[in-house]
């Protein structure tokens, strides 16, 4: 293909014989970098989705080949210009993949930084007009190609909380649809209004503004900061253990979503990623960092993430996961999907008669919370039981699970002694609070971003600045207080300390207790299925139901002026 191109390029820029050797020789090195990235780039999606270790090679080999590329075509435009006659959305191809290669390797090693470079690239491609001429071209694959690109730099800016950008790029996306349906009457036109539909309720899935003073939206990141976890007093007695990896996966019927990230799912893997820091890179040199390079702490853990996965494709990921588990890590299961409930009644209560939750059968389903269709002595099928599990136990896990089904994993038992703990969404919320479930859990939101859940359950849906940043300093020293409280008790089963060394999970923690206490004195949350549970137990009197604690969340919602939404003297109601 290189071949005849070179010859059609050569005859049409002149008599071949007039070319000079050198110029020849640009173009002929460009075809041969150009095949062989775009060659290197389609073998990408060969490589196996799971095993930390196998791609990394040959990523290696593809960021050399378009570091190469991006500097041949800034040293030589002039040459490919004449003789090639390279356009400018061609070099805004080259750059869309660099940013696409960016984006990911930070899926495959949860390195925010990365993030920071696809941004740089994708936000070049846009500065610099490179898909400006396309237009003008009769030919509407060349159209779909920058639609991708608005699609895929969205995703990278939502992950990286640019919700400004997002909204300039939602315009645009949305003129070039218009368009381009407009201009070539294709089929697909359904499909991308689909896609500016998914990420407009995507934006506006946070139930609780924050304004500054000329009311422009406040943006709040809910990565981990340096200040995020609450520090270890000394002498705390914790254990080593450290989060290496974590499955996080999505299966909620009609929960908002945009390319195959629920709003639950976006929201826990930033619990689980500190701030990004900046690459030292420039826009002529992407490719892999030198080792020296590198950020000084890589201490993310590493995240899959799993949209509506069927029970093989979910075992898989869980399996690779739990074999490259360094020693002393921990494996974290966050499961956000619809409750599956046993279809019949059961003699025996073992770990496979409280039904669990969902995962794809590879058919829609209609109504995800009742399979009750087969023989009433089979087990549900297409569904992840508590049993399914236990071998995996083997190692330390740390299972969360949001769902209408979510006391199914209540009935834990652990079977090696290793730490366990599981951390457990209410099944219901009460009928007076708006239904937001379609703009994500409750429960994942006091996880993500405590301080908003706060705030909904309090009815306040707006809030200033000065206000927000000042409850946001008593929410970091209600945490502080929630840590001595679990560090201090005496009854406390030994698998919470165990994890509380690790930042991610002290903090997961202090924030469910946080939560657990909030709901146990609201007003309205009165039925027991409205309340967080755990396996093991936390003691109640010392953690969620701790005077101390309590006294705190009535002062954070004096500084709110909600208190009346709270009950003042919740110990004499047990």
């Amino acid at each position: 293909r290189t071949e005849f191109a070179l010859k059609e390029i050569m005859s049409s820029g002149g008599a071949e014989d007039d070319i000079p050797q050198a110029e020849r020789k640009t173009v002929t090195d460009f075809c041969y970098l150009l095949d062989k990235s775009k060659q290197l780039f389609n073998g990408l999606r060969d490589l196996p989705q799971y095993g930390q270790k196998q791609w990394q090679s040959y990523f290696g080999r593809t960021f050399d080949v378009y570091t190469k590329l991006w500097k041949f075509q800034q040293q030589h435009r002039q040459v490919l210009d004449n003789r090639y006659g390279l356009k400018r959305w061609q070099i805004g191809e080259i750059a869309s993949k660099i940013g696409q290669l960016y984006y990911h390797y930070y899926l495959r090693t949860s390195e925010t930084s990365y993030l920071n470079e696809a941004f740089s690239f994708y936000s070049a491609i846009r500065q610099r007009s490179y898909y400006s001429q396309v237009n003008k071209e009769d030919r509407p694959e060349l159209v779909v190609k920058k639609l991708r690109y608005y699609a895929r730099f969205i995703v990278v800016c939502l992950l990286l909380n640019k919700m400004d950008v997002v909204k300039d790029l939602v315009k645009e996306l949305s003129d070039e649809i218009e368009d381009y349906t407009h201009r070539f009457n294709t089929e697909d036109q359904v499909e991308w209004n689909l896609v500016l539909q998914e990420v407009a309720a995507f934006i506006e899935a946070d139930p609780v503004m924050v304004l500054n003073d000329d009311n422009t939206i406040v943006i709040t990141s809910n990565r981990l900061s340096e200040t995020g976890a609450p520090m270890l007093e000394q002498g705390m007695i914790v254990g080593q253990l450290a989060l290496a990896d974590a499955l996080i996966i999505g299966n909620c019927n009609n929960q908002v979503k945009f390319s195959e990230l629920t709003i639950d799912m976006f929201r826990m893997l930033q619990a689980l990623e500190r701030e990004p820091m900046n690459l030292a890179s420039q826009m002529n040199k992407p490719g892999m960092q030198e080792s020296t390079e590198k950020p000084a702490r890589r201490e993310n853990p590493h995240k899959y993430l799993l949209y509506k996965p069927t029970f093989s494709q979910l075992y898989t990921f869980l399996a690779a996961s739990f074999k490259e588990l360094p020693a002393n890590s921990v494996l974290l299961i966050y499961l956000s999907a619809t409750g599956v409930f046993p279809s019949g009644r059961s003699d025996s209560e073992g770990p496979y008669d409280f039904g669990g939750v969902l995962t794809n059968s590879n058919r829609d389903i209609i109504n995800g919370d009742a399979i009750h269709k087969r023989n009433q002595s089979y087990k549900e099928m297409h569904c992840l039981h508590p049993g399914d599990l236990y071998p995996f136990t083997r190692k330390p896990l740390f299972i969360i699970v949001d769902s209408s089904n979510s006391v199914a994993y209540k009935n834990f038992t652990n079977l090696f002694g290793q730490p366990l703990v599981c951390l457990l969404s209410p099944t219901a919320y009460p009928k007076a609070l708006q239904d937001q479930s379609q703009r994500g859990s409750l429960f994942t939101l006091f996880l993500n971003n405590p301080l908003m859940a706060f705030l909904f359950v309090s009815g306040l849906s707006s809030m200033r600045r000065g206000l927000w940043e000042k409850c946001q300093d008593y929410l970091r020293k209600i945490n502080r207080d929630i840590a001595q409280l679990l560090t201090h008790s005496r009854s406390i089963d030994q698998s919470f300390l165990q994890f509380f060394g690790d930042e991610f999970l002290r903090l997961l923690l202090t924030r469910f207790i946080f939560c657990s206490a909030t709901m146990r004195m609201h007003k309205i949350f009165r039925e027991t299925r409205n309340y967080p549970e755990s396996y093991p137990q936390l003691p109640r009197d010392e953690t969620v139901e701790n005077p101390h604690l309590q006294k705190h969340i009535l002062e954070l919602a004096s500084i709110l002026d909600v208190r009346n939404v709270f009950l003042e003297n919740t110990l004499d109601d047990y």
